[in-house]
């Protein structure tokens, strides 16, 4: 190596600081996060509906039969187990015993404490750490202990961790692998942003990692890695983070470049177009059903929500200052009121064929085609669970089954489209998740002529600092 990267005790064992950030739905596979730990850093595989696959490798794809969502979840949360172990076990056999394979779960993805549960239940011995994000995982710490497994919170602010160590993490402290600073708005995927932050308004992630440092250090963890994830490309951009007291232990997560290389599962379609990405083509959004805002190329699938999110009125049920307008929608003939401008605006909207508004629960319409109301209603109907909690179908996984308010229709069905993007279908029409630095592939010269590599030639590039 080239460069001074130098190896690092993660899970109980000494191998390159180089993580592969861990990519739901049918992304992150035994097979790429087994590759990862047998070029000698850290593969992650995702257990966030993790695919099932036959004994000649062939994706079984998941058909629900309950008729309720309840009957519907549960077949979900089996499937995930099963899915979870066969993808556990094909990085065991991918990895030849080389680096640490650790599995990643989305804290409030449906069932999350049950599939963490099967999952090291019937993968005893393959799993050396759990990462865990998008929520406050106050519960993971006693999960991993239970079965003697390292444990890495995600998180993007030093407050964030000082809650989870003092309400639970510091009650098992040996088993804390690392914490994983994820950069609101340079990390792809769900991003956790706080209320106080502005997405419009980056801070560099330095003054915040040395932050966080100081705030482990005053519990004792100075010995603890820290794991930097979102926006790193060339290691050599990040030089003055070794050997650094400020920083302390560190090491260096990739979620976005694995993407593209010969063990990615995902289609040649979505890897060609990452090849033509320009800075700018990453949009940091709040559609996401989970609340949370989300990484993802700006494509058609995107710009429909935010066209959606164009054509949203404000209703009063009632005459109400300005609101004294009558309008009429849906089956029943609902009666609401609106502004006089926003009257005309509605039925502009009806005129370019936008002729279904929809109620949201902020006491607003959204105005879409029919195919497309058709669409929304079936997803929502279809609903099986895949969150804890759902702004979209409004589904909870509590004993009302629901959250107490209204379907969302400003949202959309994540499962339904990370399932279709991640086995096949065109990416240009689904939620195509990256972090802020993949327009990065286009110039990269190693990428030069639609090099794909192997994930062995990546690390091996990526230990060269570039």
């Amino acid at each position: 190596m080239s460069f001074d990267l130098q190896p690092l005790m993660i899970s109980g064992k000494e191998v390159l600081p180089l993580i592969e950030g861990g990519k739901g739905v049918a992304v992150s596979t035994g097979q790429s996060s087994g590759a990862w730990a047998a070029a000698g850093g850290v593969g992650t595989f995702s257990a966030v509906n993790a695919d099932e696959v036959d004994e000649n490798g062939a994706i079984i794809r998941t058909v629900y039969h309950g008729r309720s969502r309840k009957e519907r979840f549960e077949e979900l949360v089996a499937q995930g187990i099963s899915g979870g172990i066969k993808q556990a076990r094909i990085a065991h056999e991918v990895s030849n015993g080389q680096g640490r394979l650790h599995m990643n779960v989305l804290w409030e993805m449906g069932g999350a404490e049950r599939v963490l549960e099967g999952v090291m239940e019937g993968a005893k011995g393959m799993v050396h750490g759990i990462t865990c994000g998008a929520g406050m995982p106050f519960k993971l710490a006693a999960l991993a202990a239970k079965h003697n497994v390292h444990y890495y919170p995600i998180i993007s602010s030093g407050r964030a961790f000082r809650a989870l160590w003092l309400r639970s993490y510091r009650k098992l402290p040996e088993l804390l692998g690392g914490v994983v600073y994820e950069d609101p708005w340079l990390a792809g995927g769900h991003n956790g942003l706080s209320n106080s932050e502005s997405p419009d308004v980056p801070e560099d992630p330095y003054p915040r990692v040395a932050a966080l440092r100081k705030t482990m250090n005053e519990f004792g963890l100075n010995h603890v890695p820290i794991v930097m994830a979102g926006g790193v490309w060339f290691l050599r951009e990040w030089s003055n983070w070794l050997n650094n007291p400020e920083i302390g232990p560190i090491t260096f997560q990739f979620g976005t470049r694995p993407l593209l290389t010969q063990e990615s599962p995902i289609s040649n379609r979505w890897k060609q177009r990452l090849l033509t990405l320009k800075e700018g083509d990453i949009s940091l959004n709040r559609f996401s059903p989970t609340g949370f805002y989300s990484s993802a190329v700006y494509n058609s699938f995107l710009h429909e929500l935010y066209e959606r999110s164009d054509r949203e009125l404000a209703f009063v049920d009632h005459p109400a200052g300005d609101h004294s307008e009558l309008f009429t929608f849906g089956v029943r003939n609902k009666e609401v009121y609106l502004t006089k401008d926003d009257l005309k605006r509605a039925n502009d909207f009806i005129d370019e064929g936008f002729s279904k508004a929809l109620p949201t629960p902020d006491s607003t319409l959204i105005f879409v085609a029919p195919e497309k109301a058709k669409e929304i209603r079936q997803d929502q109907l279809d609903c099986m669970g895949c969150l804890s909690m759902c702004k979209f179908s409004n589904w909870a996984a509590n004993e009302a089954g629901t959250t107490g308010h209204k379907a969302d229709p400003r949202s959309f069905c994540i499962q339904k489209t990370l399932q279709d993007i991640g086995h096949g279908d065109n990416p240009d029409h689904n939620l195509m998740f990256a972090g802020h630095a993949a327009y990065r592939f286009g110039s990269d010269p190693f990428y030069a002529n639609g090099n794909i590599p192997t994930v062995k030639q990546l690390v091996d590039r990526i230990c060269t600092g570039d």
